[in-house]
């Protein structure tokens, strides 16, 4: 099996596991609860409506995703450790730490150091309903590791390496450092347009948009619950 069909089927699975964590809870006997414009409370209370503004999921489906996060966060909220307990579950054969560690703060929009239901719903609002740029936008802050606006080469690398251990038995020890170095400096030197050394998110997403592969897989996740 080749190497790009066992990282769509990661990618898959990944997915099918989301849907799970935010479909697996829901109880048709409650499905008159919470219409009162608020969620269960946990450390503050949840605005429905705003998130409704905020995201483009229905009232309904932010119900459903609420008593999904609370099955597995029962305080409402979920520091990185939990997050990446939660993670590992989805990739067994790797370490998911690095990786995890990375998409902890891309949902971690304030970087306090938890995730909230109404940043997790954002995060995942983009990710499942959000145009193409909106995607690749969330993608760029992901492998800005910094925050600083832009991506250099050697944070793609180290999000690249992570995602390669996170793979873990699919991919030889050998090539786990030798197969991420030569795919950054493929897609980094087309990113970075006028070779500055940094990538901008406006040349992440141009390559991007360019790249009929990642438009195709970005594609994956929509209209997923």
């Amino acid at each position: 099996m080749s190497r790009r069909r066992r990282c769509k089927q990661q990618l898959v699975k990944f997915i099918q596991h989301i849907h799970q964590l935010v479909t697996g809870t829901l109880n048709s006997d409650h499905e008159d609860e919470e219409e009162d414009g608020t969620v269960a409370r946990h450390r503050r209370p949840v605005d429905l409506e705003r998130l409704l503004n905020q995201s483009r999921f229905t009232k309904r489906e932010l119900q459903i995703l609420y008593r999904g996060f609370k099955s597995e966060c029962p305080s409402g909220l979920v520091n990185e450790d939990a997050f990446k307990t939660i993670y590992a579950r989805f990739f067994p054969g790797g370490d998911v730490s690095k990786y995890a560690h990375f998409l902890f703060s891309a949902f971690d929009t304030d970087q306090n150091g938890i995730v909230s239901f109404e940043e997790f719903v954002r995060g995942l609002s983009v990710l499942l309903r959000g145009s193409a740029e909106e995607k690749l936008c969330w993608a760029f802050n992901l492998y800005d590791l910094n925050k600083d606006g832009h991506v250099t080469k050697e944070e793609m690398l180290d999000v690249m390496k992570a995602i390669y251990d996170m793979m873990g038995k699919n991919i030889p020890p050998l090539l786990k450092e030798e197969i991420p170095r030569r795919h950054v400096e493929i897609f980094f030197q087309k990113m970075d347009q006028n070779q500055d050394g940094v990538v901008t998110v406006e040349e992440f997403i141009d390559t991007c948009q360019k790249d009929e592969n990642i438009m195709k897989s970005i594609g994956i996740f929509e209209n997923t619950i």
